[in-house]
């Protein structure tokens, strides 16, 4: 089955049992900022799917855009983990609970938990692939040129993004404010630097000249 509302550039929105049920989760459990983030990365990524001649699974493609920044919210923070891996993990259980296959799920546990690990999700399965490329278009603009004009403002009008730069800058500080040990070497890290007074980045030059060993 597909969507109500008419397909933008020609990809209608899947609409099944698994992706209305995970549509009413994370829109019951995050604020609509993420929520609308979500839904953008599914359309960008399917847009850059087809835009690459990529066959991927419209429902596992939209699972993980929809779970991968579950992570940030307030249940998450005391975890300890990289909230990348939290949303992995809950969108293990929400798949698993539901019979979805091993592999399917492998899939769309890997697309969210590599989404902020830049330079390897482009050589994986095409659903790993266009996470990790929605994200990227939506919040770091790259590849902009890529989606046309009307299909980019069809979505945006669907979705909109009012003050998005400033906000999702904040959802990710908050996300990691509580474990900043999980920014360590990745993009995240950045963003501590910026929000958060007296973090201090960690080191890996550091870390290792400052290890156990000896030599």
């Amino acid at each position: 089955m597909t969507s109500a509302h008419p397909p933008i550039g020609g990809l209608p929105l899947p609409n099944t049992t698994l992706t209305r049920e995970a549509t009413e989760l994370v829109r019951d459990t995050t604020s609509s900022l993420i929520y609308d983030h979500s839904r953008r990365v599914y359309f960008f990524g399917a847009l850059q799917g087809r835009n690459r001649d990529l066959s991927f699974d419209p429902e596992l493609l939209y699972i993980g855009a929809m779970f991968h920044d579950l992570g940030l919210g307030e249940p998450f923070r005391g975890s300890g983990r990289r909230f990348e891996v939290d949303g992995a993990d809950e969108a293990r259980r929400f798949l698993q609970s539901r019979g979805v296959p091993e592999d399917s799920v492998r899939r769309v546990w890997t697309a969210i938990a590599l989404h902020t690990t830049p330079g390897i999700p482009e050589f994986m399965e095409p659903e790993v692939a266009l996470v990790t490329a929605g994200v990227e278009y939506d919040v770091l603009g790259i590849g902009f040129d890529a989606i046309s004009d009307t299909d980019r403002a069809a979505i945006v009008t669907l979705h909109p993004r009012p003050d998005f730069k400033r906000r999702i800058i904040e959802a990710f500080a908050e996300g990691i404010r509580p474990k900043p040990q999980t920014a360590f070497g990745n993009v995240k890290a950045d963003v501590l630097q910026h929000c958060v007074p007296g973090f201090e980045r960690g080191d890996f030059v550091r870390t290792i000249l400052d290890s156990p060993w000896s030599e």
